[in-house]
């Protein structure tokens, strides 16, 4: 029961995935087999690298910046780099993503390899004045958006979305 219909099939991108026997676990609690979370520290950000795996087998992380040089590297499943002279995610002023890359080596040979984008950033939230994102007032402003289409339901396509987004942004608004 809703206040709007469901519809039924595939309406979505679909992905097929292959993997080695020897691959990172991509099942974890529905994750990717990597998390990342990073900790502002001055300038310098100390960034925790989490990884799944059901095989022998060890792990090598690189963190890249948004041209793709690597900047840190670290070794384990479950480890802390340090990231310096950390370029900080700021909204929508300067949405700064770096990779966190890890590569599964079996027997000195690399079997598998995932990433994921990670923003580095610090905030917090004070009862009376609101949001603070890395360091300053940042005021959340939001809308609820129904992601259906007149004549083609749920069944929307990237330009769509875009559409949507566009719309979203030139309201102003920021989550």
């Amino acid at each position: 029961m809703a206040d709007f219909t469901f519809y039924g099939g595939l309406y979505r991108d679909v992905s097929i995935v292959c993997v080695n026997n020897s691959h990172f676990d991509l099942d974890y609690f529905g994750g990717p087999g990597i998390a990342v979370l990073a900790d502002v520290k001055g300038n310098n950000a100390d960034v925790w690298v989490r990884t799944w795996h059901k095989t022998q087998g060890t792990v090598s992380i690189e963190l890249k910046d948004a041209e793709g040089t690597v900047v840190a590297t670290g070794e384990g499943t479950d480890t802390h780099i340090e990231l310096k002279n950390v370029h900080l995610w700021d909204g929508l002023e300067d949405p700064y993503l770096y990779t966190c890359e890890a590569t599964l080596t079996l027997d000195g040979v690399a079997v598998d390899q995932i990433s994921t984008p990670f923003g580095v950033r610090s905030f917090h939230v004070d009862p009376q004045k609101g949001f603070f994102l890395n360091g300053r007032s940042y005021p959340l402003r939001g809308v609820c958006r129904h992601q259906d289409w007149k004549g083609i339901g749920n069944a929307l396509h990237k330009e769509h979305h875009d559409t949507d987004m566009a719309i979203i942004l030139e309201m102003g608004a920021n989550t």
